[in-house]
């Protein structure tokens, strides 16, 4: 008997053991983590104005507040509608009307969650692109696209002239699209730390320009201006905060963009509507939020406040529609943006994934195309699509 008990724990500490060993070469070898910033890097970050003991930091502090033990609960729950109860169908673009895009028109076509294809100023510029099908360091690791197919698959895409990327967690920086887009793309538009990454991929580094909050450069007549978020970054176990992260102004001849990124609310966005403003749309953040993590994420009735705080003429939701990283309902964020918005009189548009929006036009996308994809469930006193313990001001 004693025998036996010895091997059962010799097995077990054998398979802890392996585990340790596979999950240590992983991280050191898998190139999806990055690379970390030299020394010489890191002494020219302490120059930043946000960055203290190896790790940049908030304009406000930004803890967060996790009960695990009720996350753990969230995720044991179940829930109908945290997923597409059917495959999201998107609708598909052709290459070569990309190629012969009008200079004069600015466009943007939604690919789902934060990536988007902006063609403005005769220039085709990729934002956030996470193309692939898991936003995690493996398939294994993360969830699955809500969509089986994109609108147009990286092989089909044109020359893209830049990148412009927020920070670098995995549902915005992916590593495999990179490797297929850095073959046929121009430049690189980062902040702080973020480039080390794409060197590590084989981007080369006369490409990337990295900038800090508040810096602008111009790009042919397009002005791009990397300013506050507040949020973190990181891609692997002891690298958070090591990357800074941002929001972006957009600006070309004669139209002007915001590009949220990921984003707490925060009085920065008052004080980049105060110096770039106004904003003829803004790409807003509302999804994948939490109570536990709310100075991290907007709220979706916080984004509208925030669009507002910009000027912003026109909203478009983002953040949304491709991923489950929280424990919402999947269409809890445009239902709670368009509420907001709409109490306020403030206009939304709410493209189909791969429908193009054109800045400054009258007309835009405002079909509510989500319900197809819903189970059927009752609706709560409110009229949402929603279930029962649905909470306007926190989830």
């Amino acid at each position: 008997m004693k025998k036996a008990i010895k091997m059962i724990g010799f097995s077990i500490v054998t398979i802890i053991a392996l585990i340790a060993i596979i999950t240590a070469l992983f991280l050191n070898l898998s190139p999806q983590f990055g690379q970390e910033a030299t020394k010489e890097q890191k002494l020219e970050y302490a120059k930043s104005g946000h960055y203290q003991k190896g790790k940049f930091t908030n304009q406000s502090p930004s803890p967060m507040h996790v009960n695990y033990w009720k996350l753990i609960k969230k995720f044991l729950k179940e829930s109908p509608n945290r997923n597409p109860a059917k495959d999201i169908k998107v609708v598909k673009i052709d290459s070569t009307i990309i190629e012969n895009h009008s200079d004069g028109i600015t466009q943007l076509t939604w690919l789902g969650h934060s990536a988007f294809l902006l063609e403005m100023d005769g220039k085709k510029i990729l934002l956030d692109p996470m193309l692939g099908e898991t936003p995690a360091p493996h398939p294994f690791l993360g969830p699955k696209r809500y969509s089986k197919e994109l609108p147009i698959e990286v092989e089909k895409l044109p020359f893209i002239d830049a990148i412009i990327l927020s920070h670098d967690h995995y549902d915005h920086l992916d590593y495999e699209s990179i490797q297929k887009l850095k073959g046929k793309v121009g430049q690189y538009f980062t902040a702080l730390g973020v480039g080390n990454h794409l060197i590590e991929w084989g981007v080369a580094k006369e490409k990337i320009n990295e900038l800090n909050w508040w810096d602008s450069i111009e790009f042919d007549s397009i002005k791009l201006v990397c300013t506050p978020a507040r949020h973190f970054s990181g891609r692997g176990i002891f690298d958070r905060a090591t990357t800074l992260w941002c929001s972006w102004v957009i600006k070309g001849k004669k139209d002007n963009i915001f590009f949220s990124g990921d984003s707490g609310y925060d009085t920065h966005f008052k004080d980049i509507g105060e110096k770039f403003g106004p904003f003829d749309i803004s790409l807003m953040e509302c999804g994948q939020y939490n109570i536990d993590w709310k100075l991290l994420h907007m709220m979706p009735e916080e984004a509208v406040q925030a669009s507002i705080d910009l000027r912003s003429k026109l909203i478009l939701p983002i953040h949304w529609g491709a991923f489950t990283l929280a424990f919402h309902d999947w269409t809890d964020p445009v239902e709670r943006i368009l509420s907001k918005a709409y109490e306020l009189n403030l206009p939304v548009t709410t493209p189909k994934i791969g429908e193009p929006v054109v800045v400054g036009a009258t007309n835009f996308p405002t079909e509510k195309w989500w319900p197809k994809y819903i189970m059927d469930v009752p609706k709560n006193r409110e009229g949402h699509l929603h279930r029962p313990d649905y909470q306007m001001k926190a989830e």
